[in-house]
């Protein structure tokens, strides 16, 4: 009866919202307390998959009413890991992904409890690009990250996300992005972005 991947919770309701807002812009978080919490702040185009199960059908859902998302998930290592697996399905559907990473271990439900509305807003207004999150999520992982074993594999990861994204003229401007934030020159990307590609 119940088939988490086919349910966004909150959607119901946010689908209006998401339509009438500003950037058409969906806040995509984990929890159904995260979700229930910002919409109680006034943030009423947000949406929760079921725990960190966002799917293929989520991303069709969203895709009726939004222009891009930004992720709200934990700012832990399973909190990234999901945030990097639903940004490339988003960027397989073409939809342009941001990302906010909550302070102190703080969920959407429990940073709300403490601060104002205004400084969530804040936050979204400021969420960072995905490759700029990738980039320091990866490098974090590396105990010597400029080290030649350490860059093959942030590379590798990077690349891995750019490859999913559906849009030429997006798929290059996040090149242009890693090549600034890895100091790798943009053409040697290029070179395995085709490889990961055509693989």
């Amino acid at each position: 009866i119940f088939k988490k991947g086919s349910v966004l919770f909150g959607f119901d309701r946010a689908a209006a919202a998401i339509a009438k807002s500003p950037r058409h812009e969906a806040i995509v978080c984990e929890g159904q307390i995260d979700c229930i919490r910002l919409h109680l702040a006034g943030f009423a185009n947000s949406v929760a998959g079921q725990g960190t199960a966002f799917t293929d059908e989520h991303v069709k859902m969203l895709r009726r009413v939004t222009d891009s998302a930004v992720l709200v998930y934990d700012d832990d290592a399973a909190g990234h890991k999901a945030t990097v697996k639903s940004a490339r399905l988003l960027l397989a559907a073409e939809v342009p992904v941001r990302v906010v990473s909550l302070p102190g271990g703080d969920d959407p439900d429990s940073f709300l409890r403490s601060h104002p509305a205004e400084e969530f807003r804040r936050m979204l207004d400021g969420a960072e690009s995905i490759m700029s999150f990738q980039v320091r999520a990866e490098r974090a992982k590396e105990a010597h990250p400029d080290s030649v074993d350490g860059v093959n594999r942030v590379v590798k990861e990077i690349i891995a996300t750019i490859a999913c994204a559906a849009n030429a003229v997006q798929r290059a401007s996040m090149v242009a992005e890693a090549s600034s934030l890895l100091k790798i020159p943009a053409a040697a990307l290029s070179e395995e972005l085709e490889k990961a590609r055509a693989a």
